[in-house]
């Protein structure tokens, strides 16, 4: 059976996510992290692409963008894979994939839900320890945490409303942010986005998603369980015993 097409619209913010083959890593050094890094923000930038956010871990890319076009995420994650890997390849003398698959995306309601997504992945980026952690020096620069949080700036990135509703000036919105990153996200809202990200429906409140649903025409949240309840009108119409004469 052919998959269905990825979802996706313009003006929406979108979490993608692309993993290594087999889990396997991505970025050997310091050198592999500031050249993939290089290549999404310049491909976001002539694709016209706003990129909110970012995280390389060992073994995935993680992604919060806004695209102009319909077609603009898929443009992005082609751009990124093709260049990256070309590079990677030749610079440490493989051949084959580097990547596992198509890449994972799900659409996000602005407001709290994208704001939580600003913090997932700055917190992915900030648990890379141990011996899963990138090549020492690595890490400040893999991920977009610092640009909300006092340190460097990255002009590549657009800070999208909700973090701006967190303070009237930068202080109050980066203390406001850290003070957040410090707070793990409940249960129930990583296993919805974990549903979503696999399924690829949206993530968002109930009328978010029933606004995508009638935009798009196809389903964005799991149907329930189990044959659907008949209403008055269809009990009164149908009959029990259909096979009578």
């Amino acid at each position: 059976m052919a998959r269905p097409s990825r979802l996706s619209l313009p003006g929406v913010v979108h979490y993608v996510v692309q993993r290594g083959h087999n889990g396997a890593p991505i970025a050997h050094d310091v050198a592999d992290a500031e050249e993939l890094l290089r290549i999404v923000r310049d491909s976001a930038t002539s694709l016209q692409v706003r990129l909110h956010a970012y995280a390389l871990e060992p073994s995935a890319l993680r992604l919060l963008a806004t695209p102009q076009a319909s077609d603009g995420i898929s443009r992005l994650m082609q751009a990124i894979g093709r260049r990256y890997a070309a590079t990677f390849n030749r610079r440490h003398g493989r051949s084959g994939t580097l990547w596992d698959g198509r890449f994972r995306s799900v659409l996000v309601e602005d407001g709290e839900h994208t704001l939580l997504l600003l913090r997932l992945i700055d917190a992915h980026a900030a648990a890379s320890t141990g011996s899963h952690r990138l090549p020492d020096g690595a890490d400040p620069a893999c991920s977009s945490r610092a640009h909300r949080t006092g340190g460097r700036r990255d002009p590549s990135l657009v800070d999208p409303e909700a973090y701006w509703q967190l303070g009237n000036t930068p202080f109050e919105r980066e203390a406001r942010y850290r003070s957040l990153l410090e707070e793990p996200p409940g249960a129930a809202e990583t296993a919805a986005l974990q549903a979503a990200l696999q399924a690829g429906w949206g993530f968002g409140s109930v009328a978010f998603l029933s606004r995508l649903a009638a935009a798009t025409g196809r389903p964005l949240r799991p149907r329930p369980r189990g044959r659907p309840a008949l209403t008055r009108s269809a009990q009164a119409y149908t009959d029990p015993d259909p096979i009578k004469d």
